[in-house]
């Protein structure tokens, strides 16, 4: 081997090799001459040559004139990487190698078994083609569906905080968006609601009249009593036959009786010439009927300037009187403060008791029953008064002054209806005839009516010209005795007049008698 100023000179085999020093600088030996029978082993794969500082050839590039350029590669080792293409295909799933850090080229031959496809070309059929998905608020996330036998790949979402996973419906024809089905919306006929004169609504299509009573079938209160009440037990509450026509009744009164008491408080005053016929057993009666089937406070004031029997008709709690209330008036200030003057029934009608003690010298008057009754409507809506006998006494003008509504209590005798129509014809004479036209008259029958042989029939008919109504209250031999009033221990009938009484009086309630 020697060289000289332009070439060198090889000699491999007793040939000479001249390679010029500028055209490579890789020289690959050709293998050595194997004896026959030996088979070659398979050559080893291609060396890149690493360039030399200043030199301008890029890598793999044969220099001009080389042997191997003239002489077509042919009897040469080659010299470069193999033939075939050695860098990838251009397109957008041509794989790119990764720079080498080092900064020498590398080149690793494709697998035999995967080939690499050129990208297809756009406008193919079948092949769907989307756009890359773009930043901002009107573009959607995902592209509209495109018709093909194969199924789209949508692109993944663009990461950030600024583009929306779900972005808002846009109204501009440049975004496409999902194709929305039509679909065509009911129309329910609407009816035509029944209206008034003015243009409202009657009642049958308001809200008021969507009540329990007409929506729920099931909701019906079992009967209270008789054979109708053991069929429906003993059925297990699968037969109900209803209420009776008598039941039915009595729902109707209780009804009226929890009227509200439209001007806040109501007086009623119960009145009678005589005494000895029921007028403080109509108070308890009426008083206790009132309170029982209503939620508001009821109280009963002996007004009578003697010694009253008012306080007789139940159990007393409370020792004081009208008169301790009128001396401590100043310091009533709460409901509790009255309740430790009154005594209440267990129908939770509360009674005011009158001064029972014989050394007392002073008349309760008029005077005193204004102060009372100034007190009590603050904390009552309904007071009943239990009047003294006669007419002409102190606390009667008083009386009659503020009352709301009188009830005329007379006994089913000759003596007891003339006293009473007498203190019709009074209250006329008297500047009452408002209180005589809405008086109640109440028949009283003290004593057993089958030893009395006056026309009740003809008595009602001369009342009932007079008067708003008359009611006559059957004897009892619970009320016969004189004692506590209880109204469970009353006969069913006897209920059923103090009801029509009370329910009577409770239809007073909205007529805006000014007290």
């Amino acid at each position: 081997m020697h060289s000289e100023d332009d070439e060198v000179t090889v000699e491999v085999n007793g040939e000479e090799l001249r390679v010029d020093p500028d055209a490579t600088r890789t020289i690959r030996f050709p293998p050595p001459k194997l004896p026959k029978g030996v088979k070659r082993p398979p050559p080893e794969p291609p060396q890149w040559w690493e360039p030399d500082a200043g030199d301008d050839r890029q890598a793999g590039q044969v220099a001009p004139g080389d042997p191997q350029e003239r002489a077509g590669g042919k009897g040469r080792p080659a010299v470069g990487p193999p033939p075939g293409p050695i860098q990838p295909p251009p397109g957008p799933n041509a794989f790119q190698a990764p720079p080498n850090p080092l900064g020498r080229p590398v080149w690793e031959p494709s697998a035999p078994d995967v080939p690499v496809f050129p990208p297809p070309p756009s406008g193919s059929p079948g092949v769907p083609v989307f756009p890359p998905p773009q930043s901002g608020p009107e573009t959607p996330v995902f592209p509209p569906p495109q018709s093909g036998p194969e199924t789209p790949v949508f692109p993944p979402p663009q990461s950030g905080p600024e583009t929306p996973v779900f972005p808002p419906p846009q109204s501009s024809t440049e975004a496409p968006a999902y194709p929305q089905p039509a679909y065509p919306q009911p129309a329910y006929p609407q009816p035509d609601s029944p209206r008034s004169d003015t243009g409202m609504p009657v009642a049958a299509t308001t809200a008021d009249s969507l009540r329990p009573d007409r929506l729920l079938r099931t909701r019906r209160r079992p009967p209270t009593g008789g054979w109708r009440k053991a069929v429906y037990t003993m059925s297990g509450g699968l037969i109900h036959l209803g209420d009776s026509k008598a039941e039915r009744r009595r729902q109707e009164l209780i009804e009226r009786i929890r009227q509200p008491v439209t001007a806040g408080h109501f007086r009623v005053a119960v009145m009678s010439l005589k005494g000895g016929v029921g007028k403080t057993t109509t108070t308890i009666g009426l008083g206790s009927t009132l309170a029982h089937n209503r939620g508001d406070r009821v109280i009963a004031v002996d007004a009578n300037p003697d010694r009253g029997t008012l306080s007789e008709k139940l159990r007393m709690e409370s020792p004081a009187t009208v008169r301790h209330l009128l001396n401590d008036r100043g310091g009533l200030w709460r409901y509790a403060d009255v309740r430790s003057y009154t005594s209440q029934a267990p129908s939770r009608l509360e009674v005011l008791a009158s001064d029972r003690d014989p050394a007392i010298s002073e008349a309760f008057n008029a005077d005193d029953y204004r102060a009372v009754a100034q007190i009590l409507e603050q904390f009552y809506s309904i007071a009943i008064t239990d009047c003294g006998t006669g007419m002409l006494h102190s606390a009667m003008s008083a009386i009659l002054a503020m009352a709301d509504q009188i009830v005329l209590v007379s006994p089913v005798t000759v003596d007891g209806a003339r006293s009473a129509s007498a203190t019709l014809d009074w209250l006329q004479a008297h500047g009452h005839g408002n209180l005589a036209v809405s008086a109640v008259v109440v028949l009283s029958a003290v004593k057993n009516p089958r030893r009395n042989a006056v026309n009740v029939t003809e008595l009602k008919e001369h009342f009932a010209q007079r008067c708003r109504a008359v009611i006559g209250v059957p004897f009892d031999p619970h009320l016969e005795q004189g004692s506590e009033v209880d109204l469970d221990l009353l006969r069913t009938s006897t209920r059923d007049m103090y009801l029509e009484v009370a329910a009577t009086i409770a239809d007073r309630f909205n007529a805006g008698v000014a007290s």
